[in-house]
């Protein structure tokens, strides 16, 4: 029988697919070129790093903390980046996740601006609604990162408070340090809405 955390999540422009070795060099591909965006998260550019970071990874996935993801178009398989539901928790005797984090993205430059991202989150958030039933979702950013807070408030994250020294910092230049998240919840009730602004983003992408 299939883990349920073995999952390939597919939509018209991007599917996501369990994210394996065989990955890294696509990966390093998506990480090429124009990493401006990549300012509040450490993507690896190189096969080496990039291998390190999808051992880890796998290793999350399979003490059941994780499930990372390929991002790929849809159209042609190329992969664009990578994703993940992180901070897995099981508060009941159940084979899904009762609560789960999406988190962990990145999206190479040429993939920015288009409907990637959206279409991703809406089908993790499907996923996890209404597959899994979970009791809650978390989004988190880093408290200084302005446009990711907003666009997380945009879709209907819930504000919850600001988790001091919570994490190792992800800003290169920063290795050694903490930062602070903010966290963000969406609940089963809050999932409609959520939902609406998703597919309505999506169709305006």
């Amino acid at each position: 029988m299939a883990s349920p955390l073995s999952i390939t999540l597919t939509g018209h422009h991007v599917t996501l697919t369990p994210l394996a070795l065989e990955d890294v060099p696509g990966l390093v591909r998506a990480a090429s070129g124009d990493r401006s965006t990549f300012g509040w998260s450490i993507v690896p550019d190189t096969s080496e790093d990039m291998e390190v970071a999808v051992r880890r990874l796998l290793g999350e996935r399979d003490q059941r903390c994780a499930v990372p993801f390929a991002t790929r178009r849809s159209d042609t398989s190329e992969i664009i980046g990578m994703t993940r539901f992180l901070t897995l928790r099981w508060f009941f005797a159940r084979e899904f996740p009762d609560a789960a984090e999406i988190g962990g993205t990145f999206l190479a430059a040429t993939a920015q601006r288009t409907p990637a991202n959206t279409e991703a989150k809406l089908l993790m958030m499907t996923h996890a609604f209404d597959v899994w039933g979970v009791r809650r979702l978390d989004l988190k950013t880093d408290e200084r990162n302005e446009r990711s807070r907003r666009a997380i408030e945009r879709i209907g994250g819930r504000f919850e408070g600001v988790l001091r020294n919570w994490q190792a910092a992800q800003v290169n230049g920063e290795e050694g340090a903490t930062r602070n998240s903010v966290m963000y919840s969406i609940l089963p009730p809050e999932w409609p809405d959520v939902r609406t602004r998703l597919e309505e983003r999506l169709r305006a992408d």
